[in-house]
């Protein structure tokens, strides 16, 4: 069976996106600006690059104002153009140790090898509305200077709580893979490998790795972690060069990392890891990602949260939106046909009924 086609106006789809762009600009607030998105409203730059899958805070910003803050519908804008670009090269692969941390917390030991450092958090603060803020005038944050960043210009390194646990032997030393599968060339075949399955964790939907994360940790699932680290900070790119072959740092990228512990006494008389690291700062999509990533290391499969096919087809912000809204498209034939079906069972029921 196929869709029918539709003859419609054009101009009556240009006038649908010219209402668009009036409920865009409205009337009486003054235009948003990219800067002030890319400082004010980070968090969604961040969720949109992570799930668009491309750095780029200019370009993540933009799509945000034009999709007037739908934030999927953003990351949609924001990947699409990804496709369009040409690819040149791969970066080298990064430690995670050698972040230029800005914060580092570890829910394992109080008095962590280097320090815990608490940095940018509300995670101890009242959720209270902050009426100030709507009366808020750029002369009261002048005086207000981002210290943490000025400090950490320098290079520190911070010891990964997993390495030191590992050298203890009480957490499991992972096989590398020989090759790093690339989910935007190759279709994913189920077993996935490890590459793959982190790829697809790391440019998914914020909320639906939360949903399947949070399942696992009501009991749903096996996996009820213990943050070994969370850390956020600067990451550095590195390509090598294309003349000298050497290795060349090209500049660096915004990312959280979470390294997750799981007890495994019964198995393995050992502990389990779970990693997530996703681009910008969003502590809760890495931690939700390293509880999926070890949910799915089960061979199990007794929950949604260890089904591969399951998590990965499912957390994609951008496939499950476009399929859901492919249902405002035409489907005259196929309710036609269900319609006629109806039809039929309703007169053989009356026919029934009468003899």
């Amino acid at each position: 069976m196929g869709f029918v086609s539709v003859k419609a106006g054009w101009d009556a789809v240009e006038n649908a996106e010219k209402l668009v762009e009036q409920r865009r600009i409205g009337h009486d607030a003054p235009l948003l600006t990219l800067p002030q998105i890319k400082t004010q409203l980070r968090g969604a730059v961040d969720k949109v690059m992570s799930e668009g899958s491309l750095y780029d805070e200019e370009l993540a910003a933009l799509a945000i104002k034009q999709a007037q803050g739908d934030l999927i519908e953003a990351s949609f804008l924001l990947r699409a153009y990804k496709t369009t670009l040409e690819r040149k090269g791969y970066s080298q692969p990064i430690l995670g140790k050698e972040m230029r941390v800005l914060r580092r917390i570890s829910s394992t030991f109080k008095d962590v090898p280097g320090g815990q450092i608490l940095g940018e958090s509300l995670d101890y603060s009242l959720r209270l509305l902050n009426f100030n803020l709507m009366e808020e005038k750029k002369t009261e944050t002048e005086d207000i200077e981002d210290n943490q960043e000025k400090d950490t210009l320098r290079e520190f390194s911070y010891p990964k709580v997993s390495e030191i646990l590992r050298k203890e032997g009480i957490v499991v030393t992972e096989k590398k893979e020989e090759f790093s599968f690339d989910i935007t060339r190759e279709s994913i075949v189920f077993p996935a490998p490890r590459s793959a399955i982190l790829q697809s964790l790391a440019r998914g939907e914020e909320g639906a790795m939360l949903c399947l994360a949070y399942s696992s940790l009501r009991g749903y699932g096996p996996v009820h972690p213990t943050i070994a680290e969370l850390r956020r900070g600067y990451l550095p790119v590195r390509i090598k060069h294309p003349i000298t072959g050497e290795t060349v740092k090209i500049g660096e990228i915004r990312a959280t990392e979470c390294e997750a512990v799981v007890p495994e006494y019964r198995e393995k008389q050992i502990f389990g890891l779970g990693y997530g690291l996703v681009l910008g700062y969003n502590e809760r999509k890495a931690i939700s990602m390293a509880v999926l990533d070890k949910t799915l290391q089960s061979t199990e499969h007794k929950s949604p949260s260890e089904d591969e096919e399951f998590v990965l087809y499912h957390i994609d912000g951008i496939d499950s939106s476009g399929f859901v809204e492919h249902l405002k498209l035409p489907h005259y034939i196929f309710f036609q046909s269900d319609l006629d079906r109806l039809r039929k069972i309703q007169e053989k029921s009356d026919t029934y009924a009468k003899k």
